[in-house]
């Protein structure tokens, strides 16, 4: 018998963990320009990522297999679509690890002042992250499963305590007008929206590998719900929190916003929700980078990408397909860190988010086919989720959307190439049943 060494703290924390980090912790300087109309944003973010993590909770609930949107796509519309969405997934997960690493490197600085304006130092410190939770996860299952749990636990004290300090501090004088840009609102809600849905993507890590959890139909649509409920209420007060406690030009030019708040409980605040951060970044990057591994090992599987991805070592991993992803998200933290650390981060978020977007999409087109002639309130929650994620895509930029298009694309070869095995391993199958 298999054995699954993931429950449902396990995968609570995954979800949790792997939300709760860099979105949260620097994207209140992205949403600076946008005033008050940004808190419009995290409810609609907030809203639509709960639609779409519902989507998600009942789509896990239907499957045992490893690999999670992909799954989902190819059981309902197919090989090639499923194929399609995995590479998607994928990308998106290797294209988030500079982000969340850009992160850790902003608040290291509260620690090493020489890094503050050191764009080197920066990348190396991200590079650095990078390469030790790679190794963690090498390790293996069960060793990513506990630094994940304990990550996650110590990551939401100090979002707790800017707060509190909000509560005792914060002056509704600091709150910036409700559009500052005087832009029309439909287009600045749209890119607001798609700033706010990163902080909640990520939760799929928790998916991705049904095949090691404990009763994933029950456990996995459990720990979705619980971490949504808890990651939307914190992602809310903390962002407001932190507009009470810094002037709208503070904020704006903040690279680590909840540590420069922090001030307020005085000089030890910064270093506690400085440490609380990069405890934050940290957790999120180990889940990211566990689901880096876990698609290509899922669709290697299956033969539909090279062998060698799905090759596990003595602790369960797979770590040539962990090896790889984390070089790609390596080499493209160093292509973008010219922009500047908020610059860099913005672009790659966007660039990120916007490919998680499309696999979202069919995610929610698989839950729809699934149940529009038997369950209508889940269709009506599904057909909102289509709705905000083609809402999402227009506040991208078409910059962003380009490259998503780019890396898209370069999973074509990938595909024809495979297909060789692919037909050879059908055949043996079929002949297999033959006999």
């Amino acid at each position: 018998m298999q054995k699954r060494p993931l429950g449902f703290w396990s995968v609570w924390a995954l979800a949790v963990g792997t939300m709760i980090g860099s979105g949260v912790l620097l994207v209140p300087a992205s949403l600076a320009p946008f005033g008050l109309l940004s808190m419009g944003g995290w409810v609609l973010g907030a809203t639509g990522a709960s639609a779409i993590i519902f989507v998600f909770a009942r789509l896990a609930g239907r499957t045992r297999r490893d690999g999670g949107p992909y799954v989902y796509v190819q059981e309902a519309f197919g090989d090639v679509a499923g194929f399609a969405i995995a590479w998607l997934y994928w990308v998106s997960f290797w294209a988030s690890i500079p982000v969340v690493a850009i992160t850790f490197a902003g608040y290291l600085s509260v620690f090493v002042p020489a890094l503050a304006h050191n764009m080197m130092a920066q990348a190396a410190s991200a590079l650095t992250l990078i390469a030790v939770l790679t190794f963690v996860n090498i390790r293996g299952l069960k060793e990513m499963s506990v630094v994940q749990i304990v990550m996650t636990l110590l990551k939401i004290v100090p979002l707790v305590a800017i707060v509190g300090a909000a509560l005792l501090f914060g002056t509704p004088q600091n709150l910036p007008p409700f559009n500052p840009s005087q832009q029309p609102l439909l287009p600045q809600l749209a890119a607001v929206t798609l700033i706010t849905l990163w902080p909640f993507t990520g939760f799929e890590a928790a998916v991705s590998s049904a095949g090691s959890i404990r009763d994933p139909e029950r456990t996995i649509p459990r720990a979705l719900t619980a971490a949504v409920i808890l990651v939307a209420v914190i992602y809310l007060c903390a962002s407001f929190a932190v507009m009470l406690l810094l002037t709208p030009e503070q904020l704006a030019h903040s690279e680590a916003p909840f540590a420069d708040a922090a001030a307020a409980l005085g000089a030890w605040g910064p270093s506690l929700i400085a440490a609380g951060a990069l405890v934050a970044t940290a957790g999120s990057l180990n889940g990211i980078i566990f689901a880096c591994g876990q698609m290509p090992m899922a669709v290697a599987g299956d033969g539909r990408a090279p062998a060698w991805m799905a090759k596990l070592n003595k602790g369960g991993a797979p770590y040539l397909s962990l090896l790889i992803s984390a070089a790609l998200g390596a080499f493209l933290l160093l292509m973008n860190y010219s922009r500047g650390l908020v610059g860099a981060y913005t672009f790659m978020l966007q660039m990120a988010t916007a490919t998680s977007l499309v696999y979202y999409f069919f995610c929610v087109l698989a839950e729809i086919k699934h149940s529009w002639r038997t369950a209508r309130i889940r269709t009506l929650v599904a057909l909102f989720a289509a709705l905000y994620c083609g809402f999402a895509m227009i506040g991208s930029g078409y910059q962003a959307l380009l490259w998503s298009g780019v890396l898209t694309l370069a999973g074509v070869p990938v595909y024809f190439l495979c297909r060789p095995a692919q037909v050879g391993r059908l055949r043996a199958s079929t002949a297999e049943k033959v006999r």
